[in-house]
């Protein structure tokens, strides 16, 4: 028995089709970019720089430099928690994931290669 007969199936698909094809026109999500020397963000797929205090960033790349203290440690071993160089904040030529969120750019983390 042929799907084309019957009229359930070809319902079903022409509904699959349509949605796929709404799916399939929306623009790119997540991107890779780069960190510019002027703390610009310049993405794969869109050729502009896009200025520093137009794009957003996550949290966990805002703690600061690799070595600066970010919190005490209260136990048997007080001290200092020091910020080590994969938590280090964004600087100039980071390859980082991108996220966009409607016409945003929000940066996700950086991105390395593995060791």
């Amino acid at each position: 028995m042929a799907f084309d007969s019957n009229d359930g199936v070809s319902r079903l698909a022409a509904a699959l089709d349509s949605r796929m094809k709404q799916h399939a026109d929306k623009p790119l999500c997540l991107d890779f970019a780069e960190i510019q020397a002027d703390g610009s963000l310049l993405s794969n797929t869109f050729p502009i720089a896009i200025p520093k205090e137009d794009y957003r960033v996550c949290r966990q790349l805002t703690l600061g430099k690799t070595g600066d203290a970010f919190c005490d440690v209260q136990t048997e071993h007080s001290g200092k928690a020091y910020l080590p160089e994969s938590m280090r904040q964004l600087q100039a030529g980071d390859r980082v994931l991108i996220a966009w969120v409607q016409d945003t750019a929000v940066v996700i983390d950086i991105i390395t290669r593995p060791v």
